[in-house]
């Protein structure tokens, strides 16, 4: 064991290779150690100046950063929250504001469209538009044909895409504006064919459409109304129970109660909506001839021979007589609520209020003379028409014009504006709601009769443009007036 200890340590008191060549590496060291440290230096020297560049650049992106976050961490978590909740309220009371804005605008439309509407259920709502009003060119009026006989009526769609006319013929023609084109016709049938023909056999004498141009109403020589589905021209209902010739029919605005009137002197009010009869009025001494209806529950009709107007007030059960005309009172139109024009086969046209028993103004030899020297009879008003709410109205006859007319103020006088050039009887005259056209439905015969003829005439539809002299102001941005009442 004591020999184990001594072989041990007796290994590093040897001389060997290792002190050997760490002489030889001193020897080295000593020889060249000038050039070894040269290059060591240098090739320190230039792997320091290559990190030394990118520290550079590390530096420069940390101190640009550490600027920003200097700047955001000047913003204490207080004033952020403040400066956020300022522009908060900026952006809430800029919304605030063009709200309104918006609400004073619109509160200010709603405002004024609630003012005309009451001045509307008044009577008193008078849009001026008739200054506004040009001649149109002839070559801008179109003829629509298709009716074999004379047109004795027509109605305009609501939304003015489509118009309804009757005819001599017994025939329906549904008719698109735009193009003026036929959509659907509905023959008449031969007499004596009632019970398998599916539309009317005699002559149709008046029309009617709902407000909302859901039903059209049909009235004819045979004493019966037909309902129609106005969409697909279906037949739904057939009214009987006049004892003469329908010549007038009427929707009430904003309803489906239907008012009739007939050559028998009485007046009915159906329900369409329920296919129901519900009561008649009577008080006309002669057949009346036309019969007009807007909001209010009641109607106005004119009678024929026997030289009146009547207001029929449907829920009181009483009636309204006005006199005034010289001869048969064949049309009559609404203007609003309150006034109303007719004309008669003495060649006047008046302009009537519900509070007077006269007219306001007549305009008499309306549409000229006819006649030898000497025997010369005034021209028949055979037609009227009245754009709603307005000052413009319009007549024709059988003088080869239709005549516009402005009502002044108050209703109290009529001034001529100008005519329109049409051969043949004007039967029928109907404005648009909006007051962009006209139309009217001539022929070779009066509707009611024929006691003339006019043979270059021809049978059908006019629709006439009404242009303005200034084309962007519509009649719903037209100048309004309100009319005081006047004292009876």
């Amino acid at each position: 064991m004591s020999d184990f200890f001594i072989k041990k340590r007796s290994g590093p008191a040897a001389p060997g290779r290792g002190e050997k060549s760490a002489g030889l590496r001193r020897k080295g060291d000593a020889d060249g150690g000038k050039g070894g440290r040269k290059k060591l230096s240098k090739r320190m020297n230039e792997e320091i100046s290559s990190d030394s560049e990118n520290e550079n650049d590390e530096g420069a992106h940390k101190k640009q950063k550490g600027n920003v976050e200097d700047e955001e961490i000047d913003e204490t978590p207080q004033e952020k929250k403040l400066r956020l909740a300022k522009l908060y309220l900026d952006q809430l009371r800029e919304e605030e504001e063009k709200k309104a804005e918006d609400e004073e605008f619109e509160s200010d439309l709603i405002a004024g469209r609630l003012h005309e509407d009451v001045l509307e259920q008044r009577g008193k709502l008078q849009r001026l538009i008739a200054d506004e009003l040009v001649a149109p060119d002839p070559a801008e009026i179109r003829l629509l044909r298709g009716h074999q006989l004379p047109v004795t009526c027509l109605v305009i769609t609501p939304d003015e895409k489509y118009i309804f006319s009757g005819s001599k013929d017994c025939s329906i023609i549904k008719w698109e504006v735009e193009s003026g084109k036929k959509v659907q016709k509905i023959p008449g049938g031969r007499k004596g064919t009632e019970k398998k023909h599916v539309g009317h056999t005699g002559h149709i004498l008046c029309m009617a459409i709902s407000s909302d141009g859901k039903y059209l109403a049909t009235g004819d020589m045979n004493k019966l109304i037909m309902i129609w589905e106005a969409a697909t021209c279906k037949h739904l209902y057939k009214f009987t129970g006049h004892r003469d010739a329908v010549s007038g029919l009427a929707f009430r605005r904003g309803t489906h109660d239907l008012y009739s009137a007939s050559h028998d002197r009485s007046i009915k009010v159906w329900n369409v909506n329920e296919n129901a009869y519900v009561e008649s009025l009577f008080g006309h001494q002669d057949t009346i001839t036309a019969l007009d209806c807007l909001g209010r529950e009641r109607c106005v009709t004119a009678g024929g021979r026997d030289r009146t107007v009547r207001v029929w007030k449907i829920a009181e059960e009483s009636q309204l007589v006005f006199h005034g005309h010289e001869g048969s009172i064949d049309c009559i139109q609404l203007i609003n609520e309150e006034h109303m024009v007719s004309g008669g086969d003495d060649g006047c046209v008046c302009v009537w209020a519900v509070h007077k028993k006269k007219p306001l103004s007549t305009v008499k030899q309306a549409h000229g003379l006819r006649g030898n020297p000497g025997l010369e009879m005034p021209n028949w008003v055979s037609s009227v028409a009245a754009l709603n709410n307005s000052d413009t109205v319009a007549s024709g006859s059988q003088n080869s014009a239709v005549q516009l007319w402005k009502c002044g103020q108050g209703y109290r006088s009529l001034e001529p504006l100008f005519s329109i050039p049409l051969t043949g009887f004007v039967n029928s005259l109907k404005f648009s709601s909006s007051g962009k056209f006209l139309v009217a439905g001539v022929g070779q015969e009066h509707r009611l009769g024929r006691w003339w003829r006019i043979k270059e005439a021809k049978n059908g539809l006019y629709i006439i443009p009404l242009k303005r002299k200034n084309k962007e102001q519509m009649v719903d941005n037209s100048k309004t007036q309100t009319e005081e009442r006047p004292e009876d």
